[in-house]
């Protein structure tokens, strides 16, 4: 490709969905990536020993199935195939009870004992239009076609979600499904609007559920990757971008975060625009865990052998004080963790009989607590709903904070989000603007995470900057 019409710079799932975005509308598109594949936040590698296939980050993907871009993109065509466990979530506790999520909205209730008609009653509404409501919340420039549901969702997902669990529901079950859900915020949980989060992801659990991709979460890259190059596209690995003076294009879109973009653009960009994006704000960073196992996670709770993902906080207290000790830049002995147990539900991950498994949990933006010592709380989480856990154990990798920014840069402190989703930075990241995508540099966008609507594998950062760069230069 001579000089293409756009270059994308940045190979993970919003630097692909933007590449595929401008490649469906006739542009001739390049995408640079630094790394040695494509992915980003998005691959599968043999972590541990051979055979057994880890999700180097993303492994649960709820809003690849909500997410408008991905599914009017053909990438079952590609090989893509995603697969359901039985229950979406489930989350013990220490009397050997768990609160579970279920597909189905009475399924789930069915586990909450006392609280089962409050979640009804919560959930429903949601449930019924979950893709709708994800529609208006993942695409911002679409008029919603339903404004009173999503008038319900602003007005309940804006509370902090303490109060709302301890508003709505009395049984700790209850209490502590719904705030593991919202911790995904990684936010305080007496902080707003961390209530929306589990509200939205919840909802899209009964919908759509919380699918694994067969093979490991490079399927998702592989399947974009082979469908951007059907379309005339080309992907460059190994190549990275030091300058913005090395792009010869007209168009070009930068799956990249502030800092790394304030170091590509050098004295190119206005002083006021280079200074609101150095303010921009980074969230916690992530320990996590990979383990090659000898057999299943041996759950004392039951729901938990069924569920792609297991969260392991105990009750709603715990959760909530876990979370705001990691804003107050503190490492909590019991960690709040999220746990996916894959090879449960897809036999590709391991060779016969083995199992893999794959945990974080937060910790404070760019700690420097070795990360074995969070490793060893992590572990002690999951024996402690699991014992018996430790002795399964034939080999981990560990992943500390410094570790995931030198595989990824756009991972700043260990922050897998690309900056901090408040509720003031989700409406305004990377910086207040009518096209926040858009930069004062002609022709030059943003489309990583830290742009409408944020984090998390679904395309929409990128494929909403290349329909802002289209409109532009249609």
């Amino acid at each position: 490709m001579a000089e293409p019409d756009a270059v994308v710079v940045g190979a993970g799932p919003n630097g692909l969905a933007a590449a595929i975005t401008l490649a469906r509308a006739g542009r001739s598109v390049m995408v640079l990536e630094a790394s040695a594949g494509a992915g980003g936040g998005c691959r599968t590698a043999e972590l541990t020993l051979p055979g057994f296939r880890h999700d180097v980050c993303s492994a649960i993907h709820p809003l690849a199935l909500a997410s408008p871009f991905l599914r009017e993109v053909p990438l079952e065509r590609h090989g893509l195939e995603l697969v359901q466990a039985p229950f979406p979530l489930a989350h013990p506790l220490d009397d050997g009870s768990a609160g579970v999520l279920e597909r189905s909205v009475d399924g789930t209730a069915r586990w909450l004992g006392q609280d089962g008609e409050a979640w009804r009653r919560l959930f429903g509404p949601f449930a019924h239009k979950g893709l709708d409501l994800a529609e208006s919340l993942l695409d911002p420039l679409r008029l919603p076609r339903h404004p009173l549901l999503l008038a319900r969702f602003g007005r309940l997902g804006a509370q902090a979600a303490a109060r709302l669990a301890g508003a709505r529901f009395g049984g700790e079950a209850a209490r502590g499904l719904f705030a593991g859900i919202a911790a995904h915020a990684m936010l305080p949980l007496e902080r707003r609007p961390t209530a929306g989060y589990a509200l939205l992801l919840a909802a899209l659990g009964h919908t759509v559920g919380w699918p694994l991709p067969r093979g490991g979460s490079q399927a998702i890259t592989d399947a974009l990757v082979a469908h951007l190059r059907e379309l005339g596209g080309e992907v460059v690995c190994g190549h990275e971008v030091r300058s913005l003076t090395e792009l010869r294009a007209r168009t070009v879109l930068l799956d990249v975060t502030p800092r790394q973009f304030l170091r590509i653009a050098g004295d190119r960009l206005p002083g006021g625009y280079r200074r609101r994006l150095a303010r921009y704000r980074y969230g916690p960073g992530v320990v996590k865990v990979d383990w090659a196992l000898d057999g299943p996670i041996p759950w004392k709770a039951h729901g938990c052998e069924q569920a792609g993902t297991v969260h392991l906080g105990g009750r709603l207290r715990e959760v909530v004080a876990a979370e705001a000790a990691v804003a107050r830049g503190e490492h909590p002995e019991r960690p709040f963790t999220l746990l996916a147990q894959p090879s449960r539900f897809d036999p590709t991950r391991a060779p016969e009989g083995r199992h893999t498994a794959w945990a974080y949990c937060h910790v404070p933006h760019g700690s420097t607590l070795e990360p074995e010592i969070t490793a060893e709380r992590i572990e002690a989480q999951v024996e402690r709903f699991a014992p018996g856990f430790r002795e399964r154990i034939l080999a981990r990798h560990l992943f500390g904070p410094a570790d995931l920014e030198r595989y990824n840069a756009n991972y700043v402190g260990g922050d897998i989000n690309g900056g901090l989703q408040d509720l003031r930075q989700l409406l305004t990241r990377p910086v207040p603007r009518l096209v926040p995508w858009a930069t004062p540099l002609e022709g030059v966008y943003l489309c990583s995470s830290s742009t409408p609507p944020g984090g998390g594998v679904h395309g929409m950062c990128g494929h909403l900057a290349a329909r802002a760069a289209l409109r532009r230069r249609p």
